[in-house]
């Protein structure tokens, strides 16, 4: 693999924007970042030419994209399709997100993620496995009649993946009393989302290990004056993430702003949500039997209920930058330090830092994305 260095640019280091420094690749890991770096013998120049280097996106909730869906075909195959489409847009690590199905298709998905990772299918880091232990009253484009009760089967089936991250959303109020401390110590990172639960029972949950919030404001019980609800949970802990679909649609832009505002960016976590039409020629697919159809950056069934994304992380960005307001450097984090910090994947993913897998993008001055590279290979 080769070696090279970068330079004459703005590294996107945190809430900053460097220039000065010098970054050196070796062995798809990040050797070195400073000033005044001596470059080893055989390195390549890449000459940044005064674009910004930024950390590789990692999204933590992609249904699919480049024409396949994850819940059709549970294969490596088909991890691999939805990680490249995804890796054109800048996002270079990624949870294969399955919805709610039956539990002999979480089996064959979680075999199929770590056959993958095993493989060393590019960008992968876990699974994602949204539901089938969710509320019904707020099950969204979720199949209902997939719904179970979360029981020590199904604990033990949840966190079977021996390679990379689990990350399980559910309904706290549907689970038995310590069964969300139980997935987290199997090792789970658990989010709450299609959920009706009350303030006190995500403060509870909270107790046990709940770690943040499945596409924020969406599915879930919202703030009211005297009920607070998932939402007011969400804003006020002062330690959680919550995962948000900046598409303009899935959220008012005010609401968007106040996640930003109340969470930080490293704690505001975007995520795609994407469906099969990311990265690819077509603008509908099939979920469950029903036609789903992406105009622009969101997908809709055909009665205007929505279903997911057309959305990238890169565009993801965007929306927050032009529609919020929030600067640069504050959406680079939201893409990929906060969902980084989500997974306890910090050190490895969503940072330039040294030791961390060599997955970065370039920008140009107007936040366009010109080149990416994943696992120091430029793509």
């Amino acid at each position: 693999m080769t070696s090279f260095f970068f330079q004459n640019g703005r590294l996107a280091l945190g809430d900053t924007l460097d220039e000065g420094q010098t970054m050196l690749v070796s062995g798809g890991i990040i050797e070195a970042i400073g000033p005044d770096l001596a470059i080893p013998a055989g390195y390549h120049c890449m000459d940044l030419n005064g674009d910004i280097l930024a950390p590789g996106f990692v999204d933590i909730q992609a249904n699919g994209g480049g024409g396949a869906l994850f819940n059709d075909a549970p294969s490596v195959e088909t991890i691999a399709t939805i990680a490249r489409a995804h890796a054109k847009f800048g996002t270079t690590a990624l949870l294969p997100t399955l919805i709610s199905d039956d539990l002999e298709k979480i089996a064959q998905a979680i075999e199929a993620v770590d056959a993958a990772i095993e493989a060393g299918v590019p960008g992968i880091l876990g699974i994602h496995l949204e539901g089938p232990f969710l509320n019904a009253s707020r099950k969204g484009v979720h199949d209902a009649s997939k719904f179970k009760v979360l029981d020590q089967e199904a604990i033990e089936l949840l966190t079977r993946l021996k390679r990379g991250k689990t990350l399980i959303t559910l309904a706290p109020e549907t689970a038995p009393a310590g069964a969300i401390a139980e997935l987290v110590r199997r090792g789970a990172v658990v989010f709450a989302g299609h959920t009706e639960a009350s303030y006190e029972q995500i403060i509870a949950a909270e107790a046990e290990g709940l770690r943040g919030f499945t596409h924020i404001f969406n599915a879930m019980s919202q703030l009211s004056s005297r009920a607070p609800g998932v939402v007011g949970a969400a804003l006020v802990s002062p330690t959680s993430f919550s995962g948000l679909i900046a598409d303009g649609v899935h959220v008012h832009v005010a609401n968007m702003a106040l996640v930003a505002r109340l969470l930080g960016p490293k704690r505001t976590v975007l995520v795609s949500d994407a469906m099969p039409t990311l990265g690819s020629d077509q603008d509908w697919f099939e979920l469950q039997g029903e036609k789903i159809f992406a105009r622009r950056l969101t997908c809709y069934t055909p009665d205007g209920v929505l279903a997911g994304s057309n959305l990238s992380l890169h565009d993801a960005m965007g929306v927050m930058m032009r529609q919020v307001g929030i600067g640069l450097t504050d959406a680079l984090q939201m893409a990929s330090h906060a969902p980084a910090l989500a997974l306890g994947l910090e050190a490895q993913v969503g940072r330039l830092t040294v030791g961390a897998r060599a997955d970065f993008v370039q920008l140009d001055g107007d936040s366009n994305l010109m080149r990416v590279w994943q696992g120091g290979v430029q793509l």
